[in-house]
């Protein structure tokens, strides 16, 4: 049998076509927008700095015989001569920002308005703002993942169908309840779902968790830290007079009403099932294969839905 050699490998990657969904039009769109807008891509950090935060420059060749890797190279063209245009980051092959994987290029983009390497608010505004322009046209967006210091981090990942109905609806419950934490949930939840979708099933059991945790504590109820979540969605309808039971049988359509609040709990249910198997919170052996985004975005669409229909009620019946 033919044994490859190493550099036969490291040929056949490189020869490996990989097929992008960000075209090479929009990334030349991002970097014609970054330079005639005067942008420095590397913001406050060395050339050298900014680039070893993604890529090995140890390991990418020399272009100059002097050196045994990237790093010489660019420090003796960049910093010591200063003989390379200052964009050459965009046209050298080394990097292939024009047509390397879409992670690698998302990456390059995310960086460049990291609280690290740029500390403009307003130029890291204007640049996300050319960023999405641009990743618009191939469904894709930059978003916010989290905060360090009180500063954005930032995340690439291809848009979620009907995100804005989530987020509407998020929005509604953050006005509801005002409070901070309920807020870091949401964000966390709504993020996570293309990337994490596995963390998202979990906010989703824990954001009913906390609605109903809050509508006792609203309402100075005493309610037991030991329910699980069916009992305490069991509760927490009790308490709002939600149950079928709570429907007289001369209501217009209390048939269909009360199907509507018997199958609560099931919803319910089937939320904490699957956190339970798929979600964060408990451990995972190795050969753990989790569900796709789309599942995740049913169990955050679900939970959402159901959240503002408690606190709707809770408003409603005080």
């Amino acid at each position: 049998m033919e044994v490859l050699r190493q550099t036969d490998v490291v040929g056949y990657f490189k020869k490996k076509i990989v097929i992008n969904k960000i075209t090479t039009i929009t990334r030349r769109n991002i970097f014609d927008y970054i330079q005639v807008e005067g942008f420095w891509w590397a913001g406050r950090l060395e050339e050298t700095d900014f680039l070893s935060r993604m890529f090995d420059l140890d390991r990418m060749e020399s272009f100059d015989g002097r050196y045994s890797n990237a790093t010489g190279d660019i420090w003796q063209h960049r910093i010591n001569n200063s003989d390379w245009e200052d964009n050459w980051i965009f046209s050298d092959y080394r990097f292939n920002l024009l047509n390397c994987d879409d992670s690698i290029f998302l990456n390059f983009l995310c960086e460049m308005i990291h609280p690290i390497v740029r500390i403009d608010i307003s130029e890291i505004n204007k640049l996300l703002q050319i960023f999405n322009e641009n990743l618009k046209e191939d469904n894709y967006e930059i978003i916010e993942r989290t905060k360090i210091s009180g500063k954005p981090i930032f995340i690439g990942r291809l848009k979620i169908i009907g995100k804005e109905f989530i987020l509407k609806k998020a929005s509604d419950i953050k006005q509801m309840m005002n409070a901070e934490y309920v807020t870091q949930q949401i964000n966390l939840m709504e993020s996570s779902i293309e990337n994490s979708p596995h963390i998202s099933i979990g906010l989703a059991k824990e954001l009913i968790e906390t609605c109903c945790k809050s509508i006792f504590e609203e309402r100075a109820e005493i309610y037991d830290k030991n329910w699980d979540l069916p009992k305490l969605m069991k509760e927490t309808t009790k308490l709002l007079k939600l149950t079928p039971d709570d429907i007289p049988n001369e209501v217009k359509a209390s048939s269909s009403i009360k199907q509507i609040l018997g199958s609560l709990s099931s919803v319910v249910q089937g939320i904490g099932e699957i956190r339970n198997e798929y979600g964060s919170g408990h451990g995972k052996d190795g050969s753990f294969k989790g569900l796709q985004p789309r599942h995740a975005k049913l169990a955050v669409g679900a939970s959402t839905t159901l959240a503002i229909y408690l606190l709707e009620t809770n408003q409603l019946r005080k």
